[in-house]
C-alpha cells in the first residue's frame, strides 16, 4: 500500500498570503518525512483551496490566469506537485468558461464543476457548462490529457483528497490522507476461501493501515496545529494486474468485470470498506478508473465493460466515472447527457459522484489507445449510447431532486 496524496486544504487569499503557504510548505515537508518514516511511500503532495470564484472578483480572464498561474508557483515553491482550485458552482456559471483557458496557461492546476448538489438540485445550464469545459479541452492534448485536469462532479462535500474534485470548505488549514490501496484488496480476496473470510481480511489490512496512518496524522496535527480530517480508503489502483481493483472484484469470482455479478461485487468491497472503523475523509468508496487500471483497461478494450456498466456499479458505490476514455469527436450534446444521469444518480442515492471524461483527439469507438505515461493503461475508445437532450431536458432549469 502508498500514500497516493497527502492533500493540505487553505484558504490562499488573493492577493496570496505568503506566510500561510510557507507555513502549509513546512507542514507538507513533514508530514512527506514522517509517513516515509514509517515506511509509506508518498506518491504526490497537494494543495486545495476554497473555490476560485470565491477569491476572484469578477470572472476576469487576465485576472483569473493570473490567480492560477500565481498560486501555482508559490505552490510548487513549497514543494506541493498539484493544485486543486476548487469547484465552480451553479451560481457561478461565467467562470465555467475561464477553465479551458486556466488548464491550458498551468502545468497542475485541476478543478472541478458542480452540477449538482442538495442544495441547488440538478442544474441543467451547469451540465451543459461542464460539457463544454469537457469538449473544448480536447484540442489541448493529442493523448487526450486535456481532461486530466478536470471533472464534473455532483453532491461532492468539501475536504476529499482525491483531485480533480478536492476543495476546501473554509475555516483552519487542514489536511487529509489519500490511499492507494487496490492492492489491499487483491491480496484479501486472493488469500479467502470464504466471502466472510475475505471481508475480515480486507478490514483487518485497512484497519491496520488506517491505525498506524492516523497515529502519525495526530502528532502533525498537534505539532504544526493543523486539523487532521481523515482518510479516503478508496482504494485507487495503479495500472498493474496485482494492484488493479478490477483484478480484485474478479477474485471474488466474476470471470470478466461488466459481465453480471460486477455489480455484486462492487457492492460488496464497499460494504466491507464501511465496516471498517477508521477516521474518514473523502468518498471512501470504490474507485474505478478505467486508464488508471490494468484489469479495467482491459476489459473495456475486450468490450466486457461499457460504460453503462460503470454508470450500474456506481448505483452501489464508487466514484462515479473516472478516467472513461471517449471517441475524440464527441459533441458537448453527448456529453451532458452522460453528465444528466450522473447528477441524478448523485442526488436520489445521496452520495458524491464524478465524471472525468476523456475524449480522445481523432479516435473513434473501438479504436485502440496507447499511452507513454506510467499511470495510464492502453486500452480502446469506449463507445457512448447517448443523443443531443431534448424537450424539457433542452431547458435551463435548475431541478430538485429528493434523495430516497
Amino acid at each position: 500500500m502508498k500514500l497516493r496524496t497527502i492533500t493540505t486544504f487553505l484558504n490562499p487569499s488573493w492577493p496570496l498570503d505568503q506566510n500561510l503557504l510557507q507555513q502549509a510548505g513546512q507542514f507538507r515537508r513533514a508530514a512527506e518525512d514522517a509517513f516515509t518514516r514509517a515506511g509509506y511511500e508518498v506518491q504526490t503532495t497537494r494543495l486545495a483551496t476554497v473555490p476560485f470564484p470565491q477569491l476572484l472578483s469578477t470572472p476576469n480572464r487576465i485576472e483569473a490566469l493570473n490567480f492560477a498561474q500565481t498560486l501555482e508557483n508559490a505552490s510548487r515553491t513549497q514543494g506541493f506537485g498539484y493544485l486543486c482550485i476548487g469547484p465552480v458552482g451553479p451560481d457561478h456559471l461565467p467562470y465555467y468558461e475561464l477553465l479551458p483557458d486556466i488548464f491550458q496557461a498551468t502545468e497542475n492546476v485541476s478543478a472541478s464543476g458542480m452540477i449538482a448538489d442538495a442544495a441547488h438540485g440538478l442544474s441543467l445550464p451547469a451540465i451543459r457548462a461542464a460539457a463544454e469545459v469537457i469538449h473544448a479541452c480536447v484540442a489541448h492534448d493529442p493523448n487526450g490529457f486535456g481532461n486530466f485536469f478536470f471533472t464534473a462532479s455532483a453532491n461532492v462535500p468539501s475536504g476529499g483528497p482525491f483531485f480533480p474534485s478536492g476543495y476546501f470548505g473554509g475555516g483552519s488549514p487542514a489536511f487529509a490522507l489519500g490511499t492507494e490501496a487496490a492492492d489491499l484488496a487483491v491480496e484479501a480476496f486472493s488469500s479467502a476461501r470464504t466471502l466472510a473470510e475475505a471481508r475480515q481480511n480486507l478490514i483487518a489490512a485497512v484497519e491496520h493501515h488506517a491505525h498506524i496512518l492516523s497515529q502519525i496524522a495526530a502528532e502533525l496535527s498537534t505539532q504544526y496545529r493543523i486539523r487532521f480530517t481523515g482518510i479516503d480508503f478508496t482504494l485507487a489502483p495503479f495500472p498493474a494486474e496485482v494492484l488493479s481493483i478490477g483484478t480484485a472484484l474478479e477474485r471474488l469470482g466474476v470471470p470478466a468485470l461488466g459481465l453480471h455479478g460486477s455489480t455484486a461485487a462492487a457492492a460488496f468491497l464497499v460494504n466491507t470498506l464501511e465496516r471498517a472503523q477508521f477516521p474518514r475523509a473523502g468518498f471512501n468508496g470504490l474507485m474505478l478508473p478505467v486508464l488508471e487500471d490494468a484489469t479495467l483497461a482491459a476489459r473495456a478494450a475486450d468490450g466486457h465493460l461499457t460504460v453503462t456498466d460503470l454508470l450500474l456499479m456506481s448505483t452501489v458505490c464508487g466514484t462515479g466515472l473516472d478516467t472513461v476514455p471517449l471517441p475524440g469527436d464527441i459533441p458537448p450534446d453527448q456529453l451532458a447527457a452522460i453528465l444528466l444521469d450522473v447528477a441524478a444518480l448523485s442526488l436520489r442515492l445521496n452520495k458524491p459522484l464524478t465524471a472525468r471524461l476523456v475524449p480522445i483527439p481523432g479516435k473513434k469507438a473501438g479504436d485502440l489507445i496507447e499511452f507513454d505515461f506510467p499511470y495510464f493503461a492502453n486500452s480502446r475508445v469506449m463507445g457512448v449510447r447517448a443523443e443531443r437532450l431534448g424537450g424539457l431536458f433542452a431547458g435551463d432549469e435548475t431541478l430538485p431532486l429528493k434523495a430516497r
